[in-house]
């Protein structure tokens, strides 16, 4: 009788600390939350799509990258590049990394989302306002340019 006793007490205690957990883990937006709900949170680089040297997409994945959205509209964004691309530099990129911070709007009819940099490690993106389509999907997000002749893709996923 003793032993029931205890192994019921087991139990109960640990169903309660499983609630407890459950109720304090960090939800996820549901199917039904607005594109701000869904942005809101820290995001991990899974992979960039770009024209290759003859124009085909390609697949990147050694590239390591965090981006943030608030819920205050404020974002954040930084991408490594690898060790052998180091020297890269163009208008996002300096010395193999990028970097910048700013706030954003959404267009929820559009799905589009547009970042106002006030920051940057290239500073001749400061002042910008960078807008790109976006897509929730499998718990990713994919972001590209809004312009047909610019073929890529950034493709994040929760941390």
């Amino acid at each position: 009788m003793k032993a029931r006793l205890v192994w019921a007490l087991a139990v109960v205690v640990g169903a309660l600390s499983g609630l407890a957990l459950a109720q304090s883990a960090p939800k996820q937006p549901g199917d039904g939350a607005s594109a701000r709900e869904k942005l809101v949170g820290a995001w991990r680089l899974a992979w960039m799509e770009e024209p290759g040297p003859d124009g085909i997409i390609i697949r990147i994945t050694d590239r390591k990258g965090t981006l943030m959205y608030t819920r205050d509209g404020r974002t954040s964004v930084q991408i490594q590049f690898p060790e052998s691309r180091s020297s890269a530099s163009n208008d996002y990129v300096l010395n193999g990394y990028e970097a910048s911070f700013g706030t954003y709007e959404i267009n929820e009819e559009a799905q589009t989302i547009t970042r106002h940099v006030e920051g940057s490690i290239t500073r001749g993106l400061v002042g910008k306002r960078l807008t790109r389509a976006y897509r929730f999907y499998d718990g990713r997000l994919t972001m590209r340019a809004v312009r047909s002749e610019e073929r890529w893709s950034v493709t994040w996923e929760r941390y």
